[in-house]
């Protein structure tokens, strides 16, 4: 007799397979859930630099410039100052080239006052002006800041210049420096003045040399320095006076233009004015 064999076991283990088989889509649909927050979260990081580019904040806008124009050069000074400075030379002056008359210009005036046998008293007067803009550079005052420094260290170092001495100007624009020194040449002894200026985004330099030819007395270098300070200070009100109406910041001087002293007060050597002019023109 066969006894029946007992397949004991069987059903509990068909029971464990089946439910490990049901754990399987389970475990995908975890894992695919995952993965979905995850795309999601990527998603949400890379749009942060977006926008964190679009919340930062914009450069600050330029100071505008308080000068948006230049007076005529020969024009600057009065009749009177250029009669006092150059007797002998005709007032309307000799007018630099210039490509934009708003931002730059130049004149000079030349007198020879021939006294014969006793010799000639000689004298030279040169205004340059030169404005600035605000742009990327940086504010046109600031602008003008630097180019006034550069144009008094020139005036500080000319070749040759002998007891150069140089000054701050009061009651000249925003700062103001004069430098004087003597220059030996083949005609004379020429004494020679420059008076650099800054008035808001401005700069005017007046160079200003005198001399005695041939066994005229050398002319008094105080009384010299004294007329290229007037011209200035009247150069600098022109250029203010220009601005009144047309200016694209403030229609008047600032408060400092007519008692600010310039800083530069080193007595060492100085720019000869023909240079400076040359450079301006």
């Amino acid at each position: 007799m066969h006894r029946p064999v007992q397949r004991v076991g069987r059903a509990p283990r068909l029971t464990r397979i089946l439910v490990s088989a049901a754990a399987v889509p389970a475990v995908l649909v975890a894992a695919g859930c995952s993965s979905d927050s995850g795309s999601d979260a990527h998603q949400g990081a890379s749009a942060t630099p977006d926008a964190k580019k679009s919340a930062s904040p914009t450069a600050p806008a330029v100071k505008p410039a308080a000068y948006a124009t230049l007076p005529q050069p020969c024009s600057v000074l009065s009749k009177k100052t250029l009669g006092d400075l150059v007797p002998k030379a005709k007032a309307s002056g000799k007018k630099g080239t210039s490509d934009d008359a708003s931002q730059r210009g130049n004149c000079n005036w030349s007198s020879l006052d021939n006294n014969g046998v006793k010799g000639s008293q000689f004298r030279w007067l040169n205004v340059a002006l030169l404005r600035f803009d605000s742009d990327a550079r940086g504010a046109g005052d600031e602008q003008a800041h630097a180019y006034y420094g550069k144009q008094v260290a020139g005036a500080q170092a000319v070749e040759g210049a002998k007891g150069a001495k140089s000054a701050a100007v009061a009651g000249t624009g925003d700062e103001a420096t004069a430098v004087h020194y003597d220059l030996k040449k083949k005609e004379g002894s020429f004494k020679q003045q420059t008076v650099v200026a800054r008035v808001e985004n401005v700069v005017v330099t007046v160079d200003y040399n005198g001399a005695g030819l041939a066994g005229e007395k050398t002319p008094d270098s105080g009384d010299l320095l004294k007329a290229a300070q007037k011209a200035a200070k009247e150069a600098v009100a022109a250029v203010s006076a220009a601005n009144e109406d047309g200016g694209s910041g403030s229609s008047s001087p600032s408060k400092g233009s007519s008692a600010k002293p310039s800083s530069g007060t080193s007595e060492s050597a100085s720019p000869s004015a023909s240079k400076s002019a040359a450079k301006d023109d």
